[in-house]
């Protein structure tokens, strides 16, 4: 059977959408994507590109061996992921995290669709749930879906969307820091050991800077009350509203960094700053997601030591995210059980983080593959990073609880006990999440193994 009679429809070209494009795409389905910007804008991109990044730069860890999103990483790159290939290909500095340079990446990723033979754009809204007549098709449109097509998908469905808050960090002209104060270093010297601005505050800056934040104008949004923060992109006011020293343990820890200019004298917080293009002149201030009116982030971020004249490129902001009850309204594959041609991908599932929206991406691509080929469809193992997101999304033991996460080794089985030793002695640590890295891939190649998989 031929490529065209084998047809794929996308709506949404973010990072789940883009991914699925071109997993299908490269299985010979004739993919057609379809984008709504920039016909319908949203309320928080700024280009009408595919797989454009609206808030931080950052795919975090890049580190398969201690970290769950950097073993993530490894799988997605295993089986050709496109974000992961344009991220590598657009990096810029950031220590043991992998970011990139956000316009070149959207660029790259549009480019490499554009190009395919196998994929059509187009631009242009689309307001209802696709007729079995209509074919397979995979929704990928984001925690941003227009008013339209949510609604059709609450009607469909009989659930209301759960939602929470999301935020935007700002960015600086990296020409307008001043490196008298500032200096670069990496924590713990990661990296190129330079890869981030550090500004230090001592204990009076630090409480100025706090007692500013909690009495600063917010933006209000009545309409959006009693929705909930994602507690992995909580505002910076909130975080300072929980207790005085929170962002001194968070964002603005001081650990891992000496001032060059006072190496006996310890910051009580510092603020970083990582770079946000391949150039290096504009730099986003590392997890000051806010919701503090505009004319009020400049006034307060300039207190901030060696950011008294900076000049931003973008202000921070905040948006709302919706998400499906995943568990209760999807199958193990993706599919809408009231409409199993219809697959859901990336953060309207539930999943929470670019890297996490790109792979299930990937994996409703894979899905959708294998069954326009009449293959079996067998979800990864649930050892695996791609496997145990999903488990999270879709185990309908999840639903009554469920609530937007991060890939994290608490979703993956445990370790048989023969693997958490070595002698007398019991892993832990970094040498435990070491053991579920290498088993989650030699799982995956087994997987990948596996006759009518496609994968190759």
């Amino acid at each position: 059977m031929s490529a065209q009679h084998l047809a794929v429809q996308i709506i949404g070209g973010g990072l789940a959408g883009s991914e699925a494009a071109w997993q299908c795409a490269r299985r010979g389905l004739a993919v057609a994507l379809t984008e709504m910007r920039p016909v319908r804008a949203t309320d928080a991109h700024v280009t009408d590109g595919l797989a454009e990044l609206v808030c931080s730069n950052s795919f975090r860890s890049d580190d398969a061996e201690g970290n769950a999103v950097g073993l993530l990483h490894a799988e997605m790159r295993r089986l050709d992921s496109l974000v992961m290939a344009a991220a590598d290909r657009n990096k810029v500095p950031a220590g043991g995290a992998l970011a990139v340079d956000r316009e070149a990446f959207s660029r790259d990723v549009q480019a490499a669709l554009e190009s395919h033979p196998n994929v059509t754009v187009t631009r242009g809204e689309i307001t209802a749930l696709p007729d079995a007549d209509d074919g397979p098709t995979i929704i990928a449109t984001g925690p941003l879906t227009s008013p339209a097509l949510a609604e059709a998908i609450r009607a469909e469905t009989g659930e209301n969307h759960l939602a929470f808050f999301d935020a935007i960090a700002p960015i600086v002209h990296r020409d307008s820091i001043d490196m008298d104060v500032a200096w670069f270093q990496s924590r713990y010297d990661k990296g190129s050991g330079s890869d981030y601005i550090n500004c230090p505050m001592d204990r009076a800056q630090y409480d100025a800077f706090i007692d500013t934040l909690l009495s600063a104008e917010t933006v209000a949004f009545k309409e959006w009350e009693g929705t909930p923060y994602f507690e992995g992109c909580l505002p910076i006011e909130v975080m300072a509203e929980r207790g005085r020293e929170t962002l001194a343990h968070g964002p603005m820890k001081p650990v891992g960094l000496t001032n060059p200019r006072a190496p006996d004298r310890k910051p009580h917080a510092i603020v970083q700053l990582r770079q946000d293009n391949a150039l290096g002149t504009l730099y986003n201030i590392v997890g000051f997601q806010t919701k503090l009116r505009h004319g009020e982030q400049a006034r307060i971020f300039r207190m901030i030591p060696g950011l008294e004249r900076a000049e931003f490129a973008r202000l921070g902001g905040i948006h709302r995210n919706t998400f499906l009850n995943s568990p209760r309204l999807l199958d193990g594959t993706l599919r809408l059980k009231s409409r199993p041609w219809v697959r859901f991908a990336g953060q309207v599932t539930g999943c929470e983080g670019y890297v996490e929206s790109a792979a299930v991406g990937l994996l409703a691509g894979l899905f959708t593959a294998a069954e326009a080929w009449g293959e079996a469809v067998m979800p990864p193992p649930g050892t695996t990073a791609l496997g145990a997101l999903l488990n999270h999304i879709t185990n309908p033991a999840h639903a009554e609880t469920f609530q937007p996460m991060n890939v994290n080794f608490g979703l993956f089985p445990e370790l048989p006990p023969e693997l958490t030793r070595v002698g007398k002695r019991k892993l832990r640590g970094r040498d435990r999440k070491a053991v579920y890295g290498r088993r989650a891939l030699e799982d995956l190649a087994g997987w990948m193994r596996l006759p009518n998989r496609r994968l190759g």
